[in-house]
């Protein structure tokens, strides 16, 4: 596989496809394919691929996109007509993961592109191969393979690009286009006044009355807001006013002045809970630190009683090693004297060993004592050669009978043999037969079925 990447030439820009499967990459041929990849970066910078669908896709063969349509028909290219196809000997057909430029025949190239899902052949040299998906973002694009198709190898849930985005644009002079394209005004056409005809009904003359009279209220109160004291017949909704406007202001004085006085209590009230609450804190405040600080005495007293408990403690500590002091004293005395008089009887005993000489054997004394045992040894050997008894006597069970020394220990003599073969059994030889060997096993089957 790695072969086939080494024959295709060196990519130059890059694309990200941000579609409803994931994130596709792709890399661009842009030398070898110029006109297509300028067509496929304009139309992404324009956002023209921005909600297009895969409109076809045929498994294991090709997934098809890029028409603002969405059935095939449409698309057109950055140049206002189909551009030609580019070929190139190292662009070919061989995997998965190319981008291609879909076309209807020869020199028909749009804005719609397909993606491989294997080894196309039959395409080579019929549609322009312009990039291809890099990475793990393959992974994304083998996701749109997935799903139901219809008779058309259209998909029944088609994935969608969201948005594109040129991640290294290789042409520069690249300019998006401006949408000239403007809505036209339709003229708003003048609604036609449509006449009731009240004799269609059985009872159209009552009708009639009824929307003479709302005609006449509303060119009456035409411009002016209506409320429910106008419209209801209610003797407890009036629409005069409570207060009349046009009163002098003599008039009106007695009532400015009540309503004043209303307000002024109103907030002596505010102002009276306020300044309840402000002492209701106050007092909370003082209750508190009142606390804190019966609090911090209690406290106080606590560790006072604590460090006389401590040194109370400590006096009878005191007091009692003490008392044990003096003991101990006059157990160490009597302790040295035992020592010294232990001491003493050992000096005496060591003296005494010391002075008494030490006697040692000479060496002429031992070996005198080592021939006599030599002697001695060669002389019950020679008694032991001499056959005292006949075998048909009975040997006597004494400790003294010195026979067995006579006694000559003979083996047979055998033939030397430098190698023992291991397939003939022999009594002196350990096992080496291994369980595990597949003829052990089929001797034990056939053991067990006898």
């Amino acid at each position: 596989m790695s072969n086939i990447y080494i024959q295709e030439p060196p990519t130059n820009g890059k694309v990200l496809l941000n579609t409803t499967a994931g994130d596709i990459d792709i890399e661009l041929w842009s030398k070898e394919a110029p006109k297509a990849c300028r067509n496929f970066v304009q139309l992404c910078l324009e956002g023209y691929y921005d909600g297009t669908i895969f409109h076809r896709m045929i498994k294991g063969f090709i997934v098809q996109g890029g028409d603002p349509l969405g059935d095939g028909t449409g698309g057109e290219s950055i140049f206002g007509h189909p551009f030609k196809d580019e070929f190139h000997s190292r662009l070919r057909f061989v995997r998965r993961g190319l981008v291609a430029m879909a076309n209807s025949g020869k020199d028909d190239n749009g804005s719609q592109f397909f993606f491989t899902l294997g080894a196309t052949p039959e395409l080579q040299n019929k549609n322009t191969i312009f990039g291809k998906v890099t990475g793990n973002t393959i992974y994304n694009m083998l996701k749109l393979e997935e799903g139901l198709v219809d008779i058309n190898d259209r998909p029944l849930y088609p994935h969608k690009i969201i948005s594109t985005k040129v991640l290294s644009n290789p042409f520069p002079d690249i300019e998006p286009r401006i949408k000239t394209k403007l809505e036209e005004k339709v003229p708003e056409k003048p609604k036609e006044k449509v006449q009731k005809n009240f004799k269609l009904l059985s009872f159209g003359d009552e009708a009639e009355e009824d929307e003479a009279e709302i005609m006449a209220v509303t060119e009456k109160y035409k411009g002016q807001s209506k409320s429910s004291h106008d419209l209801a017949n209610d003797p407890k909704l009036s629409s005069v006013p409570a207060v009349d406007l046009n009163k002098d202001p003599e008039e009106k004085q007695p009532y400015i002045d009540s309503l004043r006085k209303t307000f002024e209590k109103a907030h002596a009230d505010r102002m009276q809970s306020k300044t309840d609450e402000e002492k209701r804190e106050d007092c909370d405040s003082k209750v508190k630190k009142s606390n804190e600080e019966e609090t911090d005495e209690s406290l106080e007293k606590r560790k006072e009683i604590q460090k006389q408990i401590k040194e109370l403690k400590k006096e009878l500590r005191g007091k009692k090693k003490e008392k044990i002091v003096v003991p101990e004293e006059t157990n160490e005395k009597e302790s040295e004297k035992e020592e010294n008089d232990v001491l003493a009887e050992y000096h005496k005993q060591l003296a005494k060993y010391k002075s008494k000489p030490v006697t040692r054997k000479g060496t002429s004394e031992r070996e005198e004592q080592t021939l006599k045992f030599l002697e001695r040894f060669k002389s019950s050997m020679e008694k032991a050669k001499q056959v005292h008894k006949d075998e048909d006597e009975v040997k006597s069970d004494e400790d003294d009978n010195e026979a067995w020394l006579a006694h000559c220990l003979r083996a047979d003599d055998e033939k030397v043999v430098l190698a023992k073969d291991a397939n003939l059994p022999a009594e002196d030889r350990y096992d080496i037969s291994d369980p595990r060997n597949p003829i052990n096993e089929r001797r034990r089957k056939k053991a067990k079925t006898r």
